[in-house]
Formats: C-alpha cells, structure tokens, sequence
C-alpha cells in the first residue's frame, strides 16, 4: 500500500484542488486549525470556494488569509465575530455566508459523515435560521429540518498519527476535525507527531485510518493564540 504520508503540504493537497469546491476546515477560533494546509490551498490559487468550518480565523491568520485573497465565495459557519474582513465582505454583498447554531453545524457534519441526508431539531425553529426550510410538529414540538454537509476535501489537525492515519487529538484542539474526517471524500491531516505502527493503544485512537487518505508531518508549528489574556503575578512576599 502506498504511504499515506507526504513531503509536504503542497504534495499532500496535490490533485485534489480544484475551483468551486467545498472545504471542510477543522479548528475552533486557531486552535486545532489545518494551518499549513490552508497555506497550501492560498498558493495554489484556487477560488469560488465554499468552506465549511466553525468560524473564518481571523484577520491574517488561517482562514481569514484566503478571505483577503478573495478565494472564498461562501462561508458556513457558526461565529464570525473576529474577523473584520469576513464583516466587510458579508456587508459589502461579497460574500455568500450560512449561519448555523454550534451545535446544529457540529449535527450537520456528523450526519453527513454518518450517511445522513437531514434530520430535524428544535434548535433555531422561529427564527431567521428557520426561513425557506422545512419545519414538522413531534409530540407537541415545533422542529427545524437540516440537511446533512458533505465535502469534497477535509483538512484536519491532529496531535499524533500511526502511518495507516489513525489519529489522535489533543485536548481542545480535537474539536470539528474528528467529525469533519469522516465528511468528506478526501480527509488530508497535518499531524504534529508520527508514531510506529501499534504505538496506540486502539481504544485511544479518536480518528481511524479508513477515514484518512493524506497526511503531512509538520516541522516547525506555530500555535497562534487568538486572544491573549494574562494577569500580573502576585507580588512575593
């Protein structure tokens, strides 16, 4: 079988990239975000995209850099507020945006990973979220219907992969991209670590091989922190 494993993020995306494609981006805020991967498809030049993540980054950084370079026609997302330029695009009528609630978003993408075309849920029924969809009574409850989100190219970030790309995540930085591997017909990780082959112990491992087709090893990581908040030391006595 070949190797999962490529020599670098632009090799790893290869032949993948095309315009007017969706992307799947995992991350929330820059934690857990496929950074060098989203650097890769800023190279690449590739536009008209419709991206599927929890928010756009922020200005400079992760998805925020392919809004300044106008790649991203479309964005569903969950929260936006950070980034001025998303704000200017979306009020400017530059930018087709999908807003989901969190938990709706995270629904989404399971459902599509699981085979799922749509579901219902309580969650946005009589509000802006609800209008043009489908709405049904259960039991006395008025719910929404959502369809399931399936890609055509998922970029995740992972601590830690065996060489059959089975992969683990580390604390807060799991958040979208286990669900996201399983939604979309490629999954390509940038991992932090590589591990010999039967390293992980199989009830660690968060996301299997099968859903994993690409993998990069990372060599130099700079974890950008969104906002930075610190108090002074107490003084020693």
């Amino acid at each position: 079988m070949a190797s999962k494993i490529y020599p670098n993020a632009k090799a790893a995306l290869a032949g993948l990239l095309r315009d007017d494609m969706v992307i799947m981006s995992g991350g929330f805020g820059l934690c857990g975000i496929p950074a060098i991967l989203i650097d890769a498809v800023l190279e690449s030049g590739v536009k008209g995209l419709t991206v599927i993540s929890n928010n756009a980054g922020i200005d400079e950084a992760g998805l925020g850099k392919l809004l300044q370079t106008r790649q991203i026609k479309k964005m569903i997302s969950s929260y936006v507020g950070e980034n001025a330029t998303f704000a200017k695009q979306f009020l400017a009528g530059e930018l087709e945006i999908e807003f989901n609630p969190q938990g709706t978003l995270a629904e989404r993408i399971r459902a599509g990973g699981a085979g799922i075309p749509a579901f219902y849920t309580r969650t946005g029924y009589g509000t802006q979220v609800a209008e043009g969809k489908e709405t049904r009574e259960f039991d006395g409850h008025h719910y929404v219907m959502e369809r399931g989100l399936f890609a055509d190219v998922a970029l995740v970030h992972a601590w830690k992969a065996d060489p059959e790309g089975n992969l683990v995540y580390r604390m807060t930085a799991r958040n979208f991209n286990p669900i996201m591997a399983s939604a979309a017909k490629v999954t390509v990780a940038e991992v932090e670590e590589v591990v010999s082959q039967g390293d992980f112990d199989p009830d660690h491992i968060i996301t299997p091989g099968i859903f994993v087709q690409r993998m990069v090893k990372l060599e130099n990581i700079n974890k950008q922190i969104e906002q930075r908040t610190t108090r002074k030391r107490a003084a020693a006595e």
